[in-house]
């Protein structure tokens, strides 16, 4: 087992950011309601939100092993991160994230023949490891929702704490084969929900939903505060481009290659490449964006006046980081107010106002 962090900055240093530091814009120069909405929410006097996610990555190619194998394989992994969660935090898990289609990937035939509906084996078993570690499970599977199976969709089932269904999202947007047929015969879903955790807003999508906007954006405008990504195929730029533009934590769980942690600036928190592995890693929900600062110091203000109390990941090379607290009698910002510090986001509205004022008006973008 594998578990690369990349850039991780406890209490100072610095990490690599493979994207741009930008905020997107409207037509009319404006910062885009998605950023504005999720940059606000991080200006609250906001304790610590520190919560434990795990996520895996494992190759379900092979053929399949029967439903209840399945399971069971799947369960004994949501073990493995409970009991790392445990060594590495001393804690609990809180998000158990698995790959696309976990529960029936391998099976042959059109989606009507690999489709199991969600009551029986699927809720008994994963139900009872999610209660059993008292923790939200996504249950990523071709899901029948009706008897006849006419009505099959590529599902993650959302299962709380006590192992009870608290949302399904349906992929949005299945990938055609050759022949133009969507996903073996799934159905399209049609939105795209927030769920509403004991730890905050969850937002799900699925593999090929990366490449369409609507999805990622609309879940900022929502409030999402960390989205899971289950996917068979992997991506890390991808991943950090939609987490970096909407300031969310995007989780991955996925088939190969890696399954990764981004923080809301873009930066890898944890990563693990080796098959078969599950990743585990404690985030904080109460967060700020810093840009660089002449007093900031690229942190350094920080640890030398709340050393470990404060904590963040900082890169030099692209002037920037993501910082949080970790005394819940010293929330964030109000380190960044005790120090005098200017968020991301009030800093290009400042400078924003200045500019308009100088030119008379927002630029033209015809």
């Amino acid at each position: 087992m594998k578990n690369r962090h990349a850039g991780w900055a406890a209490a100072g240093g610095m990490a690599l950011l493979l994207l741009p530091w930008v905020v997107a814009q409207d037509s009319s120069g404006q910062t885009d309601k998605e950023s504005t909405a999720t940059m606000s929410a991080t200006q609250q006097d906001s304790p610590p939100r520190k919560i434990v996610v795990g996520s895996l990555m494992h190759a379900m190619y092979s053929d399949y092993p029967g439903l209840e194998k399945r399971l069971q394989e799947l369960s004994a992994f949501i073990d493995d991160m409970a009991r790392e969660a445990q060594q590495k935090y001393g804690a609990g898990l809180d998000l158990v994230a698995l790959p696309e289609h976990a529960v029936t990937s391998g099976r042959q035939g059109n989606a009507a023949e690999i489709a199991e509906p969600l009551q029986g084996p699927v809720l008994d078993i994963l139900g009872a490891a999610a209660r059993k570690h008292k923790t939200y499970v996504i249950v990523p599977l071709h899901l029948a929702e009706d008897a006849s199976k006419q009505k099959v969709y590529n599902a993650c089932v959302l299962l709380d704490r006590q192992g009870k269904v608290a949302g399904i999202y349906r992929k949005v947007y299945p990938v055609a084969d050759d022949n133009n047929i969507l996903e073996r015969g799934t159905l399209p879903g049609k939105d795209f929900p927030v769920f509403q955790c004991d730890f905050g807003k969850l937002g799900i999508q699925i593999c090929f939903d990366m490449y369409y906007d609507a999805g990622w954006e609309t879940l900022a405008r929502k409030g999402a505060e960390i989205v899971v990504w289950s996917t068979a195929s992997p991506g890390i730029l991808k991943a950090q481009c939609r987490s970096q533009k909407h300031h969310y934590y995007l989780l991955t769980s996925t088939f190969r290659d890696n399954a990764t942690l981004v923080d809301p600036a873009g930066f890898i928190a944890a990563q693990t490449t080796t098959p078969s592995s599950v990743l585990v890693e404690q985030i904080d929900l109460s967060y700020v964006l810093l840009d660089w600062q002449v007093k900031l110091e690229n942190g350094k203000i920080l640890t030398d006046k709340y050393g470990k109390a404060a904590g963040y990941r900082y890169s030099e090379a692209e002037d920037g980081g993501i910082f949080w607290s970790n005394d819940p009698k010293i929330p964030v910002m109000k380190m960044v107010r005790e120090l005098g510090l200017e968020l991301s986001s009030d800093c290009i509205s400042r400078n924003r106002k200045l500019q308009d004022a100088a030119r008379g008006g927002p630029p033209s973008l015809k």
